[in-house]
């Protein structure tokens, strides 16, 4: 099923530019970037790869990377940004990679555009080396719970965050600035059992919120958990 890559990759790059949106640029990038130096890998794959900005990050550290992602668009501006990458057309869902050739598997908020989650996992698992790392990057179920029009001010005057069906996997469109696509909500319990599913162990857990920003985006993102971050080792 469509899910909206392919007709909005040009109003993704233009979003995103040279440096990355807010959230990667002030939340995200520090901590996963952290992780990926604890874990110390030779070899990463990035699912959902995208134009490519994770794995140019993760080549700077030394380490061979691979990207993988189904929108032909922006693996073609990543093949232009990182000309000595590797970049592969293909979905999570069925990774033409061999058994266990990464020590390093990173999934940097790409698990929100997977309709199959299930067999996802079952494939990044697959691909690791035994004793490396599934990196996760995700939207927390809080955000991706939110109903319209999210931050909304109560009857007392505080500002909250709205959200709603929790519990209910769904996949929603949403819109901003000429990207329209198809996004999953699910409930953190459907994410860490299926990890748990497949025997792995949960190494590191993280809320991850602004470093160093104080305009009004920074607080936000620090009224509430808008992502996870999860490192998961395979035995």
């Amino acid at each position: 099923m469509d899910n909206g890559w392919e007709a909005s990759a040009g109003a993704w790059l233009r979003e995103l530019g040279a440096t990355g949106d807010f959230a990667r640029r002030a939340v995200l990038d520090a901590p996963m970037l952290a992780r990926v130096r604890a874990a110390r890998p030779s070899r990463a794959l990035d699912i959902g790869c995208g134009e490519g900005r994770f794995c140019r990050m993760m080549a700077v550290e030394g380490i061979v990377t691979t990207g993988l992602d189904p929108t032909e668009r922006l693996l073609a501006e990543a093949r232009a940004r990182h000309p000595e990458g590797h970049y592969v057309r293909g979905r999570a869902e069925a990774l033409p990679f061999p058994d266990a050739g990464f020590d390093l598997v990173v999934s940097y908020l790409s698990l929100i555009d997977i309709d199959d989650t299930e067999q996802a996992v079952a494939e990044m698992v697959r691909v690791l080396q035994p004793g490396g790392r599934l990196l996760v990057a995700n939207l927390s179920g809080i955000a991706s719970a939110g109903v319209a029009p999210g931050w909304a001010e109560t009857a007392d005057g505080r500002t909250g965050w709205l959200i709603d069906r929790y519990f209910e996997a769904r996949a929603d469109w949403v819109e901003w600035r000429g990207v329209r696509i198809r996004n999953w909500h699910r409930p953190l319990a459907d994410y860490m059992t299926a990890f748990l599913r497949h025997g792995l162990t949960l190494r590191h857990f993280e809320e991850p919120r602004p470093a160093g920003e104080t305009d009004a985006r920074s607080t936000r993102y620090r009224g509430i958990p808008m992502f996870v971050i999860l490192e998961w080792g395979k035995p």
